[in-house]
């Protein structure tokens, strides 16, 4: 089982999610990091990610061979993270075969119903248990 995890910017979120998952998932479970830049794919692989890229090319080659993909709501919107996020990645997301493990973060004024008052911890650990059932299994989590 492949577990990606797709983060901008400085990679903050990214390598919380990868530390998150290295801790809840079984060795069996592969983790996958794809940064749209170098700060955050290094940010990632700090944080235990076994294999790292970066940039669009990479993001298009290698996100549709993941079984879950994990990331911000943000990378499924083109022109987000100050234009890191282009058309190519977003279509590439959405359009993989794998589930999608989305946190509603509201950093473009994009409102969703129903996420309001949730803290960065409490969407992140949410964010871990949805990938926990995902993977259930597959990786003997």
């Amino acid at each position: 089982m492949r577990v990606c995890v797709i983060d901008g910017r400085g990679g903050g979120l990214g390598s919380r999610l990868v530390s998150g998952l290295r801790e809840t998932l079984n060795l069996d479970c592969q983790i996958l990091a794809l940064g749209t830049n170098l700060a955050a794919a290094a940010a990632m692989r700090g944080a235990g990610a076994e294999q790292v890229a970066s940039g669009v090319e990479a993001i298009s080659k290698l996100a549709p061979t993941a079984d879950v993909i994990v990331a911000s709501l943000n990378m499924v919107l083109p022109g987000a993270m100050l234009g890191e996020v282009t058309p190519e990645v977003a279509k590439t997301i959405l359009e993989a075969r794998a589930k999608k493990v989305l946190l509603p973060l509201n950093r473009v004024r994009v409102e969703i119903v129903g996420t309001e008052g949730r803290t960065m911890d409490a969407l992140i650990d949410e964010c871990l248990s949805r990938v926990r059932v995902a993977v259930q299994g597959a990786c003997r989590a």
